[in-house]
């Protein structure tokens, strides 16, 4: 039974819940998380899939959790949190036999996350690129210069601090005032797709940059994407930086802030749901929960689910204005929907194109698909949207077992594989029902082409979720995408996900907070929602700015 009362109450113990739990708590707040499922972490899960002994990531897998501030503010590597840093990161492999390897510009030390950067792997990745468009190996020297002198450092700045208020430039707009090393200022309005076709000559390129939006943020090549997801997908496309697999899968992410949270005196409540937030005189007094008891907030309740929930099923609706409830309403959760699993492997892919480069297949993303920007600018969207799987398919395989033998047996190997499916509501249930048997068959069709070894008979087991699975387990992720609001232009940064609620405060009480994906900046682990969250709580309670005291500028 939890206390009467805490400093502090989360609802939700989703990531970005166990993360600020941990700061809060830090700070010198007694805390608590009431979280409605039998465990903590929300997206941040893995199980024992497609069978025991295979482990699988249910909801994120690339994660990259080592970068952000928690990390090292709560010494999470000692609580079991370890990554593995494979040399290569991302690839593309064509149908013709061609494949593109690109390898990691800055390489990590696992055990001190020291990065230093890789002349031999930067010369590598431009011979890769070159054998295909010298004018795109150029372009990635350029861009990569620009990338290590400013854009890098800016892009942390941006994604782990709060919004700047219309009118004052964040850290990305900055970049666009510079003539030398900045950002053109025309990307902040051009599709995904328009700037694939800006930068680079190649089509192998053109693709893989198309594609790669779509991975890191749930975006289509037809969208606006904005300054963070432009930079942040070239980072990644280009391999500027290194690849990352969290040892024993993303659960252990979980673990570990749960460790530290408990560490510190935290407390939580598992199978325990808040049915209503109390309100008293303008300010939220505690919370109800489920079976009736009330508890008590001293000082504030933050909200680790997403802004319907949190609005109009915690507080009501007569809380906010017509307005803001229509916008809330209106907020676009259309993207970032997905075919996701893993399958269960006798053996490796043995990929056709190893005669063209003979490190394929050694990709922690490595994506395959045609090299038709044509197909994928136009018809890959409006095929998914209108049939459920699109015409010509662009599947993304993960072999995370090559590096973390935690995932399978002796001799065996899992890997995740997706592809992009539509919003929920544009299929019947009886639908999605019929398209989650016939995926699994699909995806091995596909995969052949690239390696004629992934037959039935190579297949164990496998565990393929769709839309309709994703939006079952997960009430925030609407319309079965994983990003908690589509991460388009006009629901970035200040915007997100609403105007009148970016400030990750609920405007019209003066002590409780939203942290969830749904805020800047955006879905994912390791993104900035329950940081800089905290950040707007400190400047409210004048806590420490612990930023400050570990020498950050962030």
């Amino acid at each position: 039974m939890p206390d009467a009362s805490y400093d502090a109450i989360l609802i939700g113990g989703g990531h970005h819940g166990t993360i600020i739990a941990c700061y809060l708590q830090q700070a010198g707040l007694k805390t608590v998380i009431f979280e409605r499922q039998h465990e903590l972490g929300g997206g941040a899960c893995g199980e024992e899939l497609p069978l025991p002994g295979f482990i699988q990531n249910t909801c994120a897998h690339f994660t990259r959790f080592w970068a952000h501030p928690a990390y090292t503010d709560f010494n999470l590597r000692e609580y079991g949190l370890k990554y593995i840093f494979p040399d290569q990161n991302e690839g593309m492999v064509y149908p013709d036999g061609t494949c593109f390897v690109g390898y990691s510009a800055f390489r990590v030390d696992p055990a001190t996350g020291k990065e230093a950067y890789s002349e031999e792997n930067v010369k590598k990745t431009y011979n890769e690129i070159a054998r295909f468009s010298k004018t795109d190996a150029e372009t990635y020297l350029d861009l990569l210069k620009k990338y290590q002198k400013k854009w890098r450092a800016a892009f942390r700045e941006y994604r782990y601090s709060p919004p700047t208020p219309w009118g004052v430039k964040n850290a990305l707009e900055k970049l666009c005032d510079d003539p030398v090393d900045g950002i053109d200022p025309v990307y902040q309005f051009m599709t995904g797709s328009q700037i694939a076709m800006d930068l680079f000559e190649s089509p192998e390129l053109q693709c893989l940059f198309m594609r790669a939006i779509e991975t890191s943020t749930g975006c289509f090549p037809g969208d606006v994407i904005g300054l963070y997801v432009f930079v942040h997908v070239i980072g990644l496309t280009l391999s500027f930086e290194s690849a990352s697999i969290v040892y024993g899968g993303t659960h252990t992410i979980t673990h570990a802030l749960q460790r530290a949270f408990s560490a510190m005196g935290g407390e939580f409540c598992v199978e325990t749901e808040v049915d209503k937030v109390l309100v008293e005189n303008g300010r939220v007094k505690g919370v109800k929960l489920s079976n009736g008891l009330e508890v008590t907030a001293k000082q504030l309740v933050v909200s680790d689910l997403g802004v319907p929930q949190t609005i109009f099923r915690l507080l009501g609706e007569n809380y906010v204005t017509p307005k803001v409830a229509r916008r809330i309403r209106n907020i676009r959760y259309d993207r970032a929907q997905i075919y996701w699993g893993n399958m269960a492997m006798h053996e490796l892919p043995k990929y056709k194109a190893v005669s063209f480069n003979p490190d394929i297949g050694l990709q922690p993303r490595l994506y395959m698909g045609e090299k038709d920007p044509e197909y994928i600018s136009w018809k890959y969207q409006a095929d998914i949207f209108t049939k459920g799987f699109p015409e010509k398919w662009y599947i993304l395989a993960a072999p995370d077992s090559i590096w973390d033998r935690t995932r399978a047996p002796g001799g065996k190997h899992t890997i995740l594989l997706e592809e992009f499916a539509p919003p929920l509501h544009l299929f019947s249930e009886k639908q999605w029902l019929k398209m989650k048997k016939e995926v699994e068959d699909l995806l091995l069709k596909q995969w052949q082409i690239y390696a004629p070894n992934m037959t039935r008979d190579n297949v164990i087991e496998a565990f393929i979720t769709t839309p309709y699975d994703t939006n079952m387990r997960h009430p925030d992720m609407l319309e079965g995408g994983w990003a908690e609001g589509a991460m388009i232009a006009s629901q970035n940064d200040r915007f997100r996900p609403i105007p009148d609620l970016s400030s990750y405060r609920i405007p019209f009480l003066k002590n409780m907070y939203i942290c969830s994906s749904n805020m800047h900046s955006g879905g994912g682990i390791a993104r900035g929602s329950s940081y800089n969250c905290f950040k707007v709580i400190v400047d409210d309670f004048k806590l420490e700015k612990i930023w400050e005291k570990k020498g950050r500028p962030w």
